[in-house]
């Protein structure tokens, strides 16, 4: 099933604040949306991978599909929410960050977070299909409509191999396509 992204702000500060008292899947949307990284990467991540960084620092890291090394930052809402979940665990730096109650030390499945999500956005009365990919799609989304980044650049962080992979990962809509052919030059 396609997935969409969280398209709007309102959308996305109501899922933050729904998800105020559950510091660990805060911290999980937030990292999801601020990343544009892949869940399967994100879920990979140990808690001593991430814990002692700074707001700015970078966080390397070997992409699970593509083998390729890839970086995220951290931002003031990632390192905020961190420190928020960090204060409810007793986490050791070779633990999982997105523990999964199955196991001593196992991470959350791709699966569980799309339940999340889904999960999330039904909570919000927001209409559509949303699964795990929507966190990266949202990160993508809002590059690209709320701060102009272009989509080479957009396509140079996902790691992509080529530009239609980004363009098709992007989803430019019709109607986009028909504001530009409106505007005179």
């Amino acid at each position: 099933m396609k997935v969409e992204p969280i398209t709007n702000a309102k959308d996305i500060k109501s899922i933050k604040k729904l998800l105020a008292d559950q510091p660990r899947n805060r911290l999980l949307f937030i990292l999801g949306i601020n990343a544009g990284l892949r869940v399967q990467d994100l879920l990979n991540l140990r808690v001593g991978d991430i814990k002692h960084a700074k707001v700015g620092d970078r966080v390397v890291l070997r992409e699970k599909k593509t083998q390729k090394e890839n970086v995220f930052m951290i931002n003031k809402d990632i390192k905020d929410a961190l420190e928020d979940y960090l204060k409810t665990v007793d986490a050791k730096d070779e633990h999982f960050l997105f523990k999964s109650r199955k196991g001593s030390n196992a991470p959350l499945t791709t699966y569980a977070v799309t339940m999340y999500v889904q999960q999330w956005c039904d909570a919000i009365n927001l209409p559509g299909n949303y699964g795990a990919h929507t966190l990266r799609k949202t990160w993508c989304y809002h590059q690209r409509k709320t701060y102009g980044t272009s989509w080479e650049v957009i396509a140079k962080r996902l790691n992509h191999s080529s530009p239609s992979i980004t363009r098709r990962y992007i989803g430019v809509k019709e109607e986009e396509v028909e504001e530009i052919l409106m505007k005179s030059i």
